[in-house]
């Protein structure tokens, strides 16, 4: 009997080309994607700060004064829904950010939350 040599394995040249295309691509999205989620914690912060308020004019003011320093752009206190549950206030938000991908598409994040 013949032996045939080993067949090779691994990836073709265009296969690499997709692979590397498509980790571009994920990656840059990935970029756009982290200053949101970053930006999102800082308003928990902020607003988890803000339920110390007596009234609602305070408490934005002192979301507004968290947001200067944390540099929040994507809402401000005027935004915020201050509610009292039992003798507890609570700050509720809810906004959205559009990130561009290519031409008319776009990624929407919407994020929610509210103080503890």
């Amino acid at each position: 009997m013949v032996q045939f040599k080993s067949r090779q394995r691994g990836l073709s040249f265009l296969g690499l080309l997709f692979v590397g295309g498509l980790l571009a691509v994920t990656g840059v999205i990935t970029a756009q994607i982290v200053p949101t989620a970053i930006e999102y914690q800082a308003v928990v912060k902020a607003a988890s700060k803000a339920r110390e308020g007596n009234s609602v004019a305070e408490v934005r003011s002192i979301f507004d004064k968290a947001a200067a320093v944390d540099n929040i752009s994507s809402i401000s206190g005027k935004d915020l829904d201050v509610t009292k549950e039992g003798d507890k206030i609570v700050v509720s938000f809810a906004y959205q950010r559009e990130i561009h991908l290519a031409g008319p598409g776009y990624l929407t994040l919407k994020y929610v939350g509210r103080s503890h």
